[in-house]
Formats: C-alpha cells, structure tokens, sequence
C-alpha cells in the first residue's frame, strides 16, 4: 500500500470511527503532515483520494471537510415481468422522446445526457479545430471499416482497468453504443429468435431488438444485484434463447451492478447452453468508487461476450463515437458494420483518442465521478423531499440516472403529460419494457441537481403526483 494510502485510510477510520462527523473541518494539510512525518504533497494525495471516494470535499480558501453522506432510499421492488418472449412495442412513445433533445424550453429530466459544460471537456474543442487543420486528407476521407488504429489501442488501454485484456486488432469503432449493440444483435440471431433482457431494460436495447425482428424475454430483475439466475436458468431450460442482453454495471435505468460472483455465475450459464452475452458497458466507466467493477468479458475465456461501449455518456453524445470487442463473432459484426453504416466519422476518432492519450480522459472522469455522486444525492434529497410517502428510488454505485417507483396508482404516463405542459419532461416507466410494464415508475436524470430550475422542476412533479393519487387532476 502507498504512502498517500496509509493515510487516507487513517483520516477515513477516523471518520468512520465518529471522531470527524458530517461537515467537520478535518485537519489541515500542513498539521496531518507533521502528525505523520510524510510530506504536503502526500497529504495532498491523501485527501485527493478520499475526494475521489466521495468521503471529503475541499472548500476553496477554507480547507477540507467531511461530505455529507445521503442515506440510501427505499429500493424499488424486484421486478415480475411477463414469463415468455414478446414482441417489442412502445415506439410511438419512445419518439416523442427523442423531440425533446433539441428543445431549450423544457427541464430535460427524461434525457441521459452527461455534463456537457465541464471545463474538463474544453480539450475537446482544441483538439477538433488542431485536427480540422492539421489532417484535412484524413478527416475528408473513409476511415477503415474496423475504425482507427490509434483509437483502438486507446480503448485497448482504457479497457485495462476493468479487468479486460483487449487486443486493439478485436476491437471495431461504431457510431455510438446503439450501433455496436444493433450491430451485436444482427450478428447472432435472425428474425424470430428469443434474446434475454433484463427488466426494466434500456429502451435503446429493447428498440434494437424490435427493429431486428426478434422477440424479448424479460427476466426478473434486482435493484442492487440485477437479474435473478435462477429464473434465468429456468428461462433457458424452457426456451430457445439465442443471446442475451444486458447492461450489468451502473445499469440504465434501474443502476444495479452485479456482483462479480453473480457475473462469473452468469457466464457459466451461458457457456453451459453456448449462449452468446452483449455487454453493454456504457456507464462501466463512471463508477463512483475506485476499482471500477470488472466487466463480464474479463471473465470469458471463450470469446462469447460481446463488449459495446462508447464515449457518449462519459464525454459527450454528439461525437458519436463506440466500440465493440466481439470476441469470437468478430467477423459477423464487422461485416454487419461495414453494410450499415460503412465506417465511423474520421474527425471524431482521432479528437476521442488524443483527448485519452493527452491524459485529459483521466481527468475529466475523476472530475465527473464525484459531481455525479454529488448529484445522486442532491436528486434523492430532493425526491425524498417532494414525492409522495411510499416512492422508492434507485441507489446506483455510478452514473447519473434514478429509477424511481411511485406508490399507488400514478401513471408515469399521465404524468408526463401534465408536466409537459409545464415545461418538465421525466421518462415514463413503460417505454423500459418490451409489454408496457411500470407505469408506476419513471427514470430521472439527475446530472447537475444543483442547478436553479431543478428543485423546482421535482416540487411540480411532486404536486403532480399528489393531485394524480388524489384523482383531483385528470390530463386532457
């Protein structure tokens, strides 16, 4: 253990220990230096460290102090989806939705989008004009089918921290994390095939699979620990599944991530009906807390985990930027990809990889890790606050999405359409299941919580929901 370890892990107990409480002034860098015979700038790390963690927070000109830590919410119940495969509706909905990302007179609670205002993000705009001008032939032109060279050995090298050992000749760049899934889809099943969701599932996934003519089976599904194997064990004796779909780390929308023994338990089931897993790793990185967990593909010795990722949600979702490591499908879904879309954008790819090789990649993650943490938070408190008794909120471990399961019958629905019209947009529950299922729950964006329009924003939906319990208000 380092040095700077040691002693964040002192201050730590101390505080877990109750010496240090909620807003205490912890000691300065100069006094824990002398205390421990170590030098400022291990103090320094120290307490960098324990700012990552979430546990201390650091006041311009006033010092370091204990963050205040939001108590975890009542979880929403395990999920009880219909037992058997089903065609995926809930389109016409889902557009309405995807209206919304170019509106400015709406509070966007509904839409995944990251912080795009971070000056952790201003190399982007740097490196996109220094790219424009220095490698114009380049950018003009078609980039390999399998994308960027030097990109691929950058996500190779990012993907270390997960547990995966990528080789960058395994990996092919897509438009997105949508395209790398589609593209997954495409490559192992045909029209009529049966895939494996989790429910609630991301709306993106169950619209992929809509669009590839193939049908959901929907699995019960925990809020902390994910799907349940049992019954995906019983799922697979009874069916005939050709793959299965999930998002198992910082999940969207319900935030659960799996165990690493319910991951390696789920692999062996797979394996046992050789069945091919997508993972969908999108939020992998933002996890709140270091080591971030490993992902599947890090245990699959076999090459049938289909790792999809992008830099969407992490940077930001108009560079359009993913990537898929499809282990032994490889040749499939690089097929699949040149006759969809041909090859990825030739600007994009290079701004992605000299942002991550320059270091700023690094240190816009450290940045947003702890803002989003704060953020969860900062939603919870206000959920807690203006929801009705009985409302059950997600306790994601990364991320900044909150499913949130309203009591008695509200439908989300309804909901969306009262506040709509007040200039609110959630996202309603049934658009994250093949049947139409929670109509009693919605997904929360919870990035930048702190800002002025928000807590207004969830006081109306609070008093949307209590007029909706009540059946004073009924929408037109």
């Amino acid at each position: 253990m380092k040095l700077y370890e040691q002693v964040a892990n002192q201050v730590k107990e101390r505080i877990d220990l109750g010496y240090y409480k909620t807003g205490d002034k912890l000691p300065s860098v100069r006094g824990l230096s002398q205390e421990h015979g170590v030098s400022i700038s291990t103090v320094q790390e120290a307490y960098g460290l324990l700012i990552d963690d979430a546990v201390v927070e650091a006041r311009p000109k006033s010092g370091y102090y204990v963050l205040q830590q939001q108590q975890p919410p009542e979880l929403p119940a395990v999920s009880s989806p219909a037992p058997k495969p089903l065609v995926v509706a809930q389109w016409q909905k889902l557009q309405h939705m995807i209206g919304e990302y170019g509106r400015q007179d709406l509070v966007k609670l509904s839409l995944a989008l990251p912080d795009m205002e971070s000056p952790t993000l201003q190399p982007l705009t740097r490196l996109i004009s220094q790219i424009s001008r220095q490698e114009t032939q380049r950018i003009f032109n078609y980039e390999f089918a399998t994308g960027s060279v030097e990109l691929c050995h950058q996500i190779a090298r990012l993907a270390i921290d997960s547990g995966s050992r990528l080789n960058p000749d395994e990996i092919i760049i897509t438009s997105g994390c949508q395209e790398a899934l589609s593209c997954s889809l495409r490559a192992v099943t045909e029209p009529g095939d049966i895939v494996v969701v989790d429910s609630p599932s991301f709306f993106g996934s169950v619209q992929a699979i809509k669009i590839n003519g193939v049908k959901a089976l929907e699995i019960p599904t925990h809020p902390e620990t994910g799907i349940s194997l049992d019954a995906l064990e019983m799922a697979l004796e009874q069916w005939p599944i050709k793959a299965c779909l999930l998002t198992p780390t910082n999940n969207n929308p319900l935030g659960y991530t799996m165990p690493d023994e319910n991951k390696i338990r789920l692999l062996e089931l797979l394996s046992h009906y050789d069945i091919p897993l997508i993972e969908d790793d999108i939020y992998g990185d933002l996890s709140y807390h270091l080591p971030r967990p490993r992902t599947i593909r890090s245990f699959d010795t076999e090459g049938r985990v289909m790792l999809c990722s992008s830099f969407s949600k992490t940077l930001v979702p108009g560079l359009r930027v993913g990537w898929v490591a499809p282990g032994r499908y490889y040749e499939h879904v690089k097929m699949t990809k040149y006759l969809t879309s041909l090859s990825t954008s030739t600007l994009s790819q290079p701004v992605v990889s000299e942002f991550i090789a320059q270091g700023y990649y690094e240190k816009h993650l450290r940045r947003m890790r702890k803002n989003y943490l704060r953020d969860r938070d900062t939603m919870i408190g206000l959920l807690k606050r203006y929801l009705p008794d009985g409302t059950r909120i997600s306790y994601p471990q990364g991320g900044y999405l909150l499913w949130v399961e309203l009591p008695g019958h509200v439908d989300t629905n309804e909901l969306n359409t009262l506040a709509r019209a007040q200039g609110i947009s959630i996202a309603p529950g049934t658009l994250f299941s093949a049947s139409g299922k929670y109509k009693n729950c919605m997904r929360i964006c919870c990035v930048n919580s702190d800002s002025p329009e928000i807590e207004p924003a969830i006081a109306r939906l609070g008093e949307l929901c209590h007029e909706l319990l009540a059946g004073s208000l009924l929408p037109e």
